[in-house]
């Protein structure tokens, strides 16, 4: 028998319905038990449609600072994913001298 974990988010909504409190456990690497988080980007395949979906949240606290520099790391995050599921060293480089770009466009990179 094949071996099973779990990874769970709780997502606690205001009255409007917009996410006040994010937590996350999870038993792998180190496990971590609710732990508050201010945004998530869950992407999964879906192998029969070849389409990938996704569930982007975050909550009513979060900065718009916070979030520029959240999506400049997610950005180089996949680019090392890239590069480590695949191979495609030289796609991965474009990617993260892409995310450079972006991060000082933002100003959230000094230099």
């Amino acid at each position: 028998m094949s071996e099973k974990k779990e990874i769970k988010f709780t997502v606690s909504l205001d009255e409007n319905h917009i996410p006040e409190k994010i937590e996350w456990t999870a038993s792998e690497g180190g496990g971590v038990e609710n732990e508050e988080i201010k945004a998530m980007m869950i992407s999964v395949w879906e192998p029969k449609k070849r389409i990938a979906k996704r569930v982007d949240l975050w909550t009513k606290d979060m900065m718009v600072d916070e979030m520029k520099y959240y999506h400049f790391q997610t950005l180089m995050t996949l680019a090392d994913t890239l590069e480590r599921s695949t191979g495609e060293n030289a796609i991965a480089k474009k990617m993260r001298d892409f995310g450079m770009e972006i991060g000082k466009e933002m100003k959230i990179l000094t230099k």
